[in-house]
């Protein structure tokens, strides 16, 4: 009883159009940024390395390397400061978080990509 009362006061918050995107993949994820009385769109970039949550407590983490030092920010799917997130490239990933990606530098943080067409025939 208490769940079904939380998620249909949750349903207001909930985005109508979800986009699609997977772990593994790389995205970019444009987000409002407020600096003073300035209201500015930010994209970052970067893979998708787990998602977690339900509801509109759904979230996702995304990685990039700066220089030499991985950056990681976690975005709330359904805040309102996420504007857009676009998938740019679809990676193959065995598993739900891709943690172990962490430890890797160079090209061993890329993944292998995924390909839609499994029509091919042998």
């Amino acid at each position: 009883m208490k769940t079904q009362l939380l998620d249909a006061v949750e349903e207001k918050s909930l985005k109508k159009e979800l986009p699609h995107f997977e772990i593994g993949d790389t995205v970019e994820v444009s987000c409002k940024i407020q600096e003073g009385d300035k209201i500015r769109t930010q994209i970052f970039s970067g893979t998708v390395i787990a998602k977690k949550g339900r509801g509109v407590n759904k979230t996702f983490t995304v990685r990039r390397m700066v220089g030499n030092e991985g950056v990681e920010r976690i975005f709330p799917l359904h805040s309102p400061n996420v504007i857009d997130v676009k998938a740019l490239r679809s990676g193959k990933a065995r598993r739900a978080k891709l943690y172990y990606l962490r430890g890797r530098t160079g090209k061993g943080i890329r993944l292998a990509q995924r390909h839609s067409d499994h029509t091919t025939a042998r």
